[in-house]
């Protein structure tokens, strides 16, 4: 029995990660739940899952909580302090962090301290914390198991592979809402438009994201932790079918890939089950149906938040952090109107240009330095 605590059980991983917990129940018991504000919906899931542990960040959300279950007996937890306890907690052996932000390095550096195995789908925490996260779990001897569909693909293609005959890394793209459209098509772009992804059903965060290929980007910093390879090993790909997940190239040619439907179950359920597999119910890809699969070189003058994103991943230390903390920001005033589309990159581009990169961050410094980016473009963007 795989017994596992859930961070950000109210998002799109998370309430997909339950799916899957429904369709194995005799092998996967939840121990913990997460999230932020959603205290209706959180209590649902206690009620039906039946945790020993629930945590919501916001306080006043905790206190409502509390209230409702108090026919309940479970340990309700509120703040970093309560995301800190519940990844800790003894009865668990697998924290799965689907937290968006930064938010997640904390709760994930204290799950690896404890010795969990770590089902991640928490970019931040390798994007801003990779030179911290992969040693601490080489020396407490736990796995990282990678939940976003790329990097579980990429997982994969190595298995039973040596690693020292890696080529390179392929990873796919599928061009978002925006794929092949030019510069001047997208100033009027509004969060309307970059929400429709063709493909895959994300939150508005990771939508924005893929269509300006900053997720992408962000998935590259990943891949270099994850698998320990150069960034100049990695090539991403436009591939708009979705039936690519990424591959493997091998110093002998070979290209090992994994294909599937665009359904995040899959990967889940793998990180959940890692090394066995389990049967699934979902759709099966059937290639005759498909007929073509297609790639193409990512416009990268364009959609520079690809570009960005390898400027700050070669710099390194502290700059990742300040691409990933002014794309939050300028996310979250796209999506509020505030600003244009083309404004996220020119947001990311001048926190770089101003940023004093520190070289090795430690958790404090990571943060200090996400505070100062915020506190820079808002001072310069009027927010």
């Amino acid at each position: 029995m795989r017994k596992i605590v859930l961070l950000g059980s109210t998002g799109s991983i998370g309430t997909q990660t339950l799916d899957v917990v429904r369709n194995n129940n005799k092998e996967l018991e939840v121990v913990g739940l997460a999230a932020n504000t959603r205290v209706e919906m959180v209590e649902r899931q206690v009620r039906e899952f039946k945790p020993k542990y629930v945590c919501m960040f916001d306080e006043s959300a905790a206190n409502d909580l509390k209230q409702r279950l108090s026919d309940i007996d479970i340990e309700v937890y509120s703040g970093m302090e309560g995301l800190l306890e519940i990844v800790s907690v003894p009865e668990a052996d697998t924290v799965l962090t689907a937290v968006v932000g930064m938010i997640g390095i904390r709760p994930t550096i204290k799950a690896i301290e404890s010795g969990k195995d770590i089902a991640l789908a928490n970019k931040e925490t390798l994007v801003c914390a990779g030179h911290i996260i992969m040693p601490l779990a080489a020396k407490k001897g736990v796995k990282i198991l990678p939940v976003d569909s790329e990097h579980s693909a990429i997982f994969q293609s190595l298995n039973g592979e040596p690693k020292d005959k890696v080529e390179k890394i392929l990873l796919t793209a599928s061009g978002g809402p925006f794929r092949g459209k030019k510069k001047s098509e997208l100033e009027n772009m509004t969060a309307a438009d970059a929400l429709k992804h063709p493909n895959w059903d994300m939150g508005p965060k990771v939508t924005i994201d893929s269509s300006s290929l900053v997720n992408k980007g962000l998935e590259v910093m990943e891949a270099r932790w994850l698998f320990d390879v150069s960034l100049d090993n990695i090539q991403v790909l436009v591939h708009p079918q979705s039936i690519v997940h990424s591959a493997v190239q091998y110093v002998d040619g070979a290209v090992i890939a994994q294909l599937g439907v665009p359904d995040m179950k899959l990967p889940i359920q793998y990180a959940l089950f890692y090394p066995d597999r389990r049967p699934m119910a979902e759709k099966r890809l059937d290639l005759f149906e498909l007929g073509s699969l297609t790639f193409e070189k990512p416009d990268i003058e364009t959609f520079r938040g690809l570009k960005l994103a390898f400027d700050a991943a070669y710099a390194g230390g502290s700059m990742p952090t300040v691409f990933n903390a002014a794309n939050e920001m300028a996310v979250r005033r796209f999506l509020k109107g505030d600003i244009r589309y083309l404004e996220i990159y020119d947001m990311i581009e001048e926190a770089m240009e101003h940023h004093v990169r520190v070289e090795n961050p430690d958790v404090d410094a990571i943060i200090l330095t996400e505070k100062e980016t915020y506190e820079f473009l808002g001072g310069k963007y009027n927010i």
